[in-house]
């Protein structure tokens, strides 16, 4: 096997056991993975928050049986996939061992290793972006309209997985304009690639449509609740952390579109990177929406520094640039990932505070990283709402509700009886079962609605009482209540298709 070859596979191979060793047994699933994963039993051309596409994975998982394993296997493939397709974005820049093994590295210990350990849009969302710019160089490079059909291809997998990847056609237009590429504009072979794209997304565009646009209240929402927090200094500081390893190499892929003859061509992709930051800081999104504009910047500087470095001078240069992406992954390894207890966190605070980790989506300071708390007492509450459900004396006539979709997903997955709870929030407001009468409720409830759950809900129950509740004190479930209401006095299925026309968009 030849040397580079080699290297790529042990790249491809050490970023598949890095996702799995980076993920503390302690840990569960992160509660954005229990919807997505349960979104395989109500196959759709879209939903609230997401195109199809995590639907479709989440069904072949199913398929699989539904493990753990195979949970993490798919973003850790689709992080394989990037790191790929990068290595080969290289060698079509003309880059050599050096700058494929620069580049593979910079990928590697990057944040994608903490991307790549959830089962959500974003790594295939980063794939789609990567892969979409790197056919759109080997178009300007071979002037090919075959590749421009591949760019509408994986653009279109792109949109039906996640519509983030607009920003990119956003950015992308004005800066072909501003090239000698916009000649493109009049190649038949562009318009012919649009309208393979068009075709390709047009059922999730109509589902939208017969749905009167989901995505709009979904993107409403976020602005209003999550958005809203965003900090600009903290997005900027985000961004230089995202691929800190190879802050250096990507400062000179920046560079290379201006400095290096060789890549006058591409130049038009210094202009992609300013248009399409400045949208994302224009709409104020969240920082690691912009993950994906990044990679192919990889490829550029690691091929402009192998050719700068090429003297006997510069080869000493060559090892501090391959050992700094894995110096810096060292460096973050002890709190970036959830390979450490909640225990080691509380004992180590400070350092998880300085770094900006304990600041949640709502703006404020919280016990454990947003994500790690989220990955906690899922389980639990599984475990509990079986108890709460087999006390019953008719369960089979028994609502779960819960009040969120967390909550939901993360009883559907671990429920050792097959409950399907719902809630009226996400997709879970299409998917209650009407059709048999329900007696009983178990409801899910935050633990500060105890007494006003209990006033509002019980009058309408012969029987209610608080069955449990969460414990686990680093969960953001932490002291979510599990309420049991038996033998109903009203129509329970007529009040709940009421409840959800009430807060359908």
């Amino acid at each position: 096997m030849k040397t580079d070859k080699l290297i790529l596979w042990l790249l491809i191979a050490a970023k598949f056991v890095l996702q799995f060793v980076l993920i503390d047994s302690g840990y569960e699933l992160h509660r954005d993975e229990y919807l997505h994963l349960d979104q395989a039993h109500h196959l759709a051309w879209g939903y609230l928050s997401v195109p199809p596409f995590t639907s479709w994975i989440s069904w072949i998982i199913l398929q699989l049986g539904n493990s753990v394993f195979w949970v993490k296997f798919f973003p850790a493939l689709f992080g394989a996939l990037t790191l790929y397709v990068v290595w080969k974005a290289t060698e079509a820049l003309g880059g050599g061992l050096f700058a494929k093994t620069l580049a593979g590295m910079c990928i590697l210990f990057s944040v994608l290793l903490r991307l790549n350990t959830l089962f959500q849009p974003n790594s295939p969302d980063v794939l789609a972006w990567t892969s979409a710019l790197y056919f759109f160089i080997l178009y300007i490079k071979t002037k090919q309209g075959k590749w421009l059909y591949l760019m509408a291809l994986v653009f279109a997998f792109g949109f039906l997985n996640k519509y983030n990847i607009l920003f990119l056609a956003l950015g992308l237009l004005p800066a072909i304009l501003l090239s000698p590429q916009k000649k493109l504009l009049t190649k038949k072979e562009f318009y012919l690639a649009l309208l393979l794209a068009f075709l390709l997304v047009l059922p999730n565009v109509i589902w939208q449509i017969v749905n009167n646009f989901p995505v709009l209240h979904h993107m409403r929402v976020l602005s209003e609740t999550q958005l809203v927090n965003v900090d600009l200094t903290g997005f900027v500081v985000s961004q230089i952390y995202f691929f800190v390893g190879g802050i250096f190499v990507l400062f000179a892929g920046f560079y290379s579109l201006w400095g290096y003859k060789e890549f006058r061509p591409y130049r038009l992709l210094f202009w992609l990177f300013v248009f399409t930051m400045g949208l994302y800081v224009w709409f104020k999104a969240k920082d690691y929406y912009t993950i994906g504009l990044y990679p192919i910047y990889l490829a550029f500087g690691s091929v402009f520094l192998e050719n700068a470095l090429k003297s006997s001078r510069g080869l000493w240069l060559k090892v501090p640039l391959l050992a700094l992406p894995v110096l810096f992954f060292i460096l973050i390894s002890k709190f970036a990932f959830p390979n450490r207890t909640p225990e080691y966190i509380e004992a180590h605070h400070d350092r998880y505070l300085k770094m900006g980790m304990l600041r949640w989506e709502d703006g404020k300071e919280h016990k454990m990283p947003q994500d790690f708390a989220d990955m906690l007492g899922w389980k639990e509450l599984a475990e509990k709402v079986d108890r709460a459900y087999s006390s019953i004396q008719n369960p089979g006539a028994t609502l779960v509700l819960c009040d969120n979709y967390g909550q939901a997903g993360a009883i559907n997955y671990y429920s050792k009886l097959g409950i399907r709870a719902v809630t009226f929030e996400a997709d879970y407001m299409n998917w209650f079962d009407l059709s048999q009468p329900y007696k009983n409720l178990i409801r899910v409830k935050n633990g500060s609605e105890r007494e006003r759950e209990m006033e509002k809900t019980s009058p309408y129950f012969t029987k209610a009482f608080i069955a449990d509740s969460i414990s686990n004190d680093n969960a953001r479930e932490f002291g979510t209540l599990i309420f049991v209401f038996e033998n109903a006095q009203i129509d329970v299925n007529k009040r709940v298709a009421s409840e959800i026309e009430s807060v359908r968009w």
